[in-house]
């Protein structure tokens, strides 16, 4: 917090991913901060300071929806308690608060510095900067005094959720700035040490995408690529599966900032060869992958005229229901991915779309060879005490032949 961090006689409060509160070098404790009416008034009046904050605000913040008789006379009573408290940590014997129609100001006897109002006046200080390059070190101190959310945990009362997105929005700027001064002066080494940071204080924002970039052009390209996957299998596990519509968006342009290394055609031929064993099996892939699959076979078939049939398999209950969830829908959820793959030619293609739910895409096949396929998934996924069942649902593609020019 700058030079002001060894004077005595400071209270100094950090709200920025964890939230405490120090005088003279030792912590002011105050009790669980989810219960404790003082934490939160001594917050609020930190906070806001010399700006004040509102009798409504403070009732709001204290007591929520209760109804109080005199609200005045319940404020009272907390700020005796904290005078309280505070005197009992070494502060002086001062009214902490004063009050004008309606708002309640913090003394100005003690000063009190706080990370999230430190945060703010470096970065808008750095965005006004005219200089570019004095711009980007202004705008560095400013991201790394960004620590996380505004008292995290507390994002239910109102006017913390409304202060924390309000930081987290101005970090977003201040970075993004930053990041596009860092890729114009190819300074790549800075770009990822900031986006890590930027990922592990500001989680699921998508700064991953700079981390990536950072790697590719300082030619880290197997860190860049092992960094990618590990990326999609966090943003899976934190928003369910591929197919939510965000999860893809994001991975599809996540890995346009991938690229690898100069190589001969025989060394990436050699990577691009799927070496799996199929066994005449079917092919699993995930559902971005399927999405893009579906689309080039949809566009290289306008030449031939062909088929594509589109099958959705669906868990359903005894009662014929869509199964949406439960331990025993992941059982048979897996059950039938296996049945799918093992039923089906070794060039169709199977996706899981969403829990209970999978697509395959038949290329080159007939109406009657997919009630085939439909019996050949029932054998090897049900069992003769089994309730449950699969609905199947089928669309078939005609592709309208078209003129297209003949290379030579």
């Amino acid at each position: 917090m700058g030079e002001t961090t060894n004077e005595n006689n400071v209270i100094y409060v950090k709200t920025l991913g964890s939230y405490s509160v120090s005088y003279n070098g030792a912590e002011i404790a105050i009790g669980s901060r989810d219960e404790s009416q003082i934490g939160l008034l001594m917050l609020l009046m930190f906070h806001f300071g010399q700006e004040g904050a509102s009798r409504s605000l403070i009732k709001n913040t204290l007591f929520e929806d209760r109804d109080i008789e005199d609200v005045s006379h319940a404020i009272r009573n907390v700020l005796y308690n904290m005078r309280k408290n505070l005197k009992a940590h070494g502060l002086p014997d001062a009214n902490f608060v004063r009050q004008s129609k309606g708002i309640y100001y913090w003394t100005d006897e003690v000063p009190v510095v706080e990370d999230a109002r430190e945060f703010e006046r470096l970065a808008e200080d750095a965005l006004q900067e005219e200089d570019r390059k004095l711009q980007a070190e202004k705008l560095n101190d400013a991201c790394y005094s960004y620590s996380g959310r505004f008292f995290a945990g507390r994002d239910n009362v109102p006017w913390i959720y409304q202060e924390s997105e309000r930081y987290r929005t101005l970090f977003h700027q201040i970075t993004t700035v930053l990041m596009e001064y860092y890729r114009e002066t190819h300074k790549f080494k800075a770009m990822h040490e900031l986006a890590l940071y930027a990922v592990r204080v500001d989680p699921f924002s998508e700064w991953e995408m700079y981390v990536v970039e950072a790697l590719t052009n300082l030619g880290r390209f197997a860190d860049s690529e092992r960094y990618y996957e590990d990326t999609v299998d966090d943003y899976i596990k934190e928003y369910g599966d591929r197919s939510n519509e965000h999860v893809r968006d994001f991975i599809r342009r996540l890995g346009e900032h991938l690229f690898h290394d100069h190589e001969t055609i025989d060394e990436i031929q050699e990577k691009l060869t799927n070496s799996d064993d199929l066994g005449g099996r079917g092919y699993y892939c995930s559902l971005p992958v399927f999405q893009e699959l579906y689309q080039t076979i949809e566009r290289t078939m306008r030449r031939n005229a062909d088929k594509i049939f589109l099958m959705l398999c669906t868990i359903v209950d005894s009662k014929g229901n869509p199964m949406r969830e439960g331990p025993k829908l992941t059982e048979l959820s897996e059950r039938l991915k296996v049945a799918a793959v093992n039923s089906i030619r070794h060039t169709d293609t199977v996706t899981k779309y969403g829990q209970g739910q999978y697509l395959i895409l038949l290329i080159n096949t007939t109406a009657e060879n997919c009630k085939i396929i439909e019996k050949r998934i029932n054998d090897n996924f049900l069992s003769s005490r089994q309730r449950t069942g699969i609905s199947y649902s089928v669309n078939g593609l005609i592709v309208k032949k078209e003129e297209l020019p003949v290379f030579e």
